[in-house]
């Protein structure tokens, strides 16, 4: 559900940046007070594209797919640019529509909710696709949720990734996951059948889990020479698609499922489901941003600097995503459960986009 708002504020606010914006592109008007170069000038920048199409294409992640598309409603309320279209396509195949090339059909953004892999640049960079600006946006947490009603659960790490796993240690080798109750990994779990709906292939958070929960607690587990990283396919874990609220809906259902997800849908759904721990440790607003919470990550989304020129509102909705009234602490898309950034990261955020600055091979290996 779309929060309230104070839209005329919003409204104030989006103006302000846009009209900011199109003075630095024109430049100040001439002391003659005539126009009429200023109106060439736009003519002549219109004919420079050779896209039709003017209205910007979003796609990527369905965890950041809530604050994209908030961000593309007001782009389109309080301004005269058309409203973004946003699909949630999950952010690996975010990324294989975006670094299909530069034609005018290839989106404009992708989102994400984990970094850009170097395979993935390359990708984009075999088909032409080079000049890219990486953006942060804030932070998120992957929560395990279950239906409200539910007794509390705790879990550790390395309790999900048995939960999880296709093979698990047993008597020194890895054995094809036996496991159908939570009590029969650990006898303090309870006595439930292991029903899992999560995030398909297809999905950041499911690469952000299978490195936050799994790689990290088969490094340190006996019977594992590496980290391991593979989800069963018994019929346990159900991948439920790129739409996060339909896993919500599922647990409202279900007394025994639990669901992977992130923290945005849980902060919506808090009438109908609640989050277990991890390591004792709540999926609270303070302790994501700080990563206390230990399956705490960053949110992204790649703009393709290409474009900028060639459909109307690329920067303005960056520069409005990244304004305070949007990613702020007491911007708007907290509502939405956005954990932001702090004052100075924020800040530090707007200055690489004003830069332009290029994702390279190695600011991604700095940067991850």
């Amino acid at each position: 559900m779309t929060p309230t708002r104070p839209i005329a504020l919003v409204r104030s606010l989006c103006l302000l940046a846009v009209a900011g914006a199109a003075l630095s592109a024109c430049g100040a008007s001439n002391d003659d007070g005539d126009t009429a170069n200023d109106s060439s000038a736009d003519n002549a920048a219109a004919t420079d594209s050779d896209f039709s199409r003017d209205q910007m294409r979003i796609v990527g992640s369905s965890t950041v797919y809530p604050f994209a598309a908030y961000v593309a409603e007001e782009l389109g309320a309080t301004t005269d640019f058309r409203t973004p279209v946003v699909e949630s396509t999950g952010s690996g195949g975010g990324f294989k529509l975006f670094c299909a090339g530069l034609a005018e059909d290839t989106p404009d953004i992708t989102n994400a909710s984990r970094q850009m892999k170097p395979s993935e640049l390359q990708m984009c960079q075999d088909n032409g696709v080079e000049d890219i600006t990486q953006i942060i946006v804030g932070a998120d947490g992957i929560v395990v949720g279950q239906k409200k009603e539910n007794a509390d659960l705790d879990l550790t790490r390395e309790q999900l990734t048995l939960a999880v796993a296709a093979q698990v240690p047993e008597d020194g080798e890895l054995v094809d996951n036996p496991y159908d109750r939570w009590n029969e990994i650990n006898s303090s779990l309870p006595d439930r059948e292991i029903m899992i709906y999560g995030p398909p292939t297809s999905s950041g958070t499911r690469d952000a889990f299978e490195e936050l929960v799994m790689a990290h607690a088969t490094e340190n587990m006996d019977g594992y020479d590496e980290a391991y990283t593979t989800i069963r396919q018994d019929g346990q874990y159900v991948p439920s698609g790129e739409n996060d609220n339909l896993i919500v809906q599922k647990l409202a259902q279900n007394d025994s499922a639990v669901g992977i997800f992130g923290y945005s849908f849980l902060e919506e759904n808090r009438n109908k489901i609640k989050a277990a721990t991890i390591g004792g440790v709540e999926p609270e607003r303070a302790l994501i941003s700080s990563g206390e919470y230990p399956v705490s990550r960053s949110l992204f989304f790649y703009v393709k600097n290409d474009h900028i020129d060639k459909v109307p509102g690329v920067d303005e909705y960056v520069t409005l995503f990244l304004s305070d009234a949007m990613a702020s602490d007491r911007g708007m898309l907290k509502s939405l459960g956005l954990v932001s950034l702090p004052p100075e990261e924020l800040e530090a955020m707007r200055k690489h986009w004003d830069e332009r600055e290029r994702v390279t091979e190695q600011s991604l290996s700095k940067d991850g």
